[in-house]
């Protein structure tokens, strides 16, 4: 089965919230459910977390560093590649808060 295949196949019968590991270290697909609120359909996404925790959150320079090495790694561009051919299309919504701190 094609990894196309697969992330297909996650997306129509992973559960909501499911997490599941790549051959990346510290890398993870994730499906996240449809929103009522926004009306988007069920997505799924990368995680980049070598440490196993929900979220990304620098606590120290040798986290960053880990961040940067699964970020830099080629193999995620063509993951993300493949997760963007399968996922339903939406439009962009972002607007900067006022609130916003620039940085």
């Amino acid at each position: 089965m094609s990894l196309e295949e697969k992330l297909k196949n996650f997306l129509e019968k992973g559960k909501d919230w499911e997490r599941i590991r790549t051959t990346i270290k510290g890398i993870f697909i994730l499906k996240i459910p449809k929103s009522k609120i926004k009306d988007t359909p069920s997505r799924i996404v990368v995680e980049l977390n070598p440490t196993k925790k929900r979220g990304i959150i620098l606590r120290n320079l040798e986290e960053l560093k880990e961040f940067k090495n699964l970020i830099n790694n080629e193999k995620l561009e063509y993951l993300l590649k493949t997760i963007d051919n399968i996922n339903p299309k939406i439009a962009k919504r972002f607007k900067p808060s006022k609130e916003a701190i620039e940085v």
